[in-house]
């Protein structure tokens, strides 16, 4: 028994020696930031679409776990990507990213996240969305946030620590250039820009009413993007106001085109691009997508991207 548990370990060693390998070789579509102005300027809404995407858990793949850096790297080798991951809390007050309360699904260990120490998180392997137990390991948030500086946009999830807290690790790594936050409420949306003005966020606004609600809080539009919704809607009115406001929509597939692929119900992608290419019409800029990899170069030719500003393919 002994025997083919360390078997299995130097498999899993062997297979994250040639990940990494892969990952320092490959060139990255970088989003690369160097102030919160610039971060407005990447967002904002500028009369036309540059179509792009927010990984949802960073974009797991076969072979790559959610939330994960090696992952984060395998996304970014494919398509610019936005990466939305998940802040939870550790019994010794650590903070690792980490999508599930729980243990089972995503890692080889068991119970409550909440209820072991990060040294004891550490030990564990992360699964791939097999199932699959891989080499690799839960990072923790600050080692996040700092490998993602000049790489992409990180988009913090709130999970099990508050927004207050989260524009407080933001602060401190001074790095309002490409690290926002999910907000839940307008509330929170209101105490993080009092806290650091120069955090951008994602806020949930998928009315007119909302919207309007929104714009009388007296935040710039300039700091946020609009989550519209995960099933994106079809008033068309919602879109245009948000744009009047220089802002862009964020729109989610991973509910239900994304599907089609992930479980295999069209062959290719291409097959529902006219899908997705809807939702670009209705006035969506960015999609919260579970198949970045997929979905990422279909939406944009990266010699098109790659005259943007602070795009670079590198």
């Amino acid at each position: 028994m002994k025997t083919a548990v360390y078997l299995t370990s130097l498999l899993l060693l062997a297979s994250a020696m040639a990940d990494a390998q892969d990952a320092a070789t490959a060139p990255l579509h970088r989003i690369h930031p160097q102030t919160a102005q610039d971060l407005q300027a990447v967002l904002a809404f500028k009369g036309h679409h540059l179509p792009f995407v927010s990984a949802h858990r960073g974009g797991p793949d076969k072979g790559f776990p959610e939330n994960c850096i090696p992952t984060f790297e395998h996304t970014l080798q494919h398509t610019f990507s936005m990466l939305e991951i998940d802040p939870r809390r550790t019994k010794d007050g650590a903070i690792v990213v980490l999508h599930d309360a729980t243990l089972e699904r995503t890692t080889t260990g068991t119970g409550k996240l909440a209820d072991f120490t990060l040294a004891e998180l550490k030990k564990l392997h992360l699964k791939d969305t097999g199932g699959q137990a891989t080499a690799f390991r839960m990072p923790t948030l600050d080692e996040v946030i700092e490998w993602a500086r000049g790489k992409t946009i990180l988009v913090l999830d709130q999970k099990d620590v508050t927004p207050i807290e989260r524009a407080e690790i933001v602060t401190r790594h001074k790095a309002e250039a490409y690290v926002m936050l999910i907000v839940s409420s307008f509330k929170d949306a209101v105490a993080v820009h009092k806290l650091n003005p120069d955090i951008l966020m994602e806020v949930m606004i998928p009315t007119v009413a909302k919207a309007e609600e929104f714009d009388r809080l007296g935040i710039p539009w300039r700091n946020v993007i609009a989550f519209v919704g995960h099933t994106p809607p079809q008033e068309v009115a919602l879109y245009d106001f948000i744009h009047r406001k220089g802002a862009c929509c964020m729109a989610g597939t991973s509910r239900h085109l994304d599907l089609k692929v992930i479980r295999g119900e069209v062959a290719d992608i291409q097959e529902i691009e006219e899908g997705y290419r809807s939702f670009l019409s209705l006035g969506a800029d960015i999609f919260e997508t579970d198949i970045p990899v997929r979905l990422g170069p279909m939406l944009h030719k990266d010699e098109i991207a790659l005259k943007q500003p602070f795009f670079e393919l590198k």
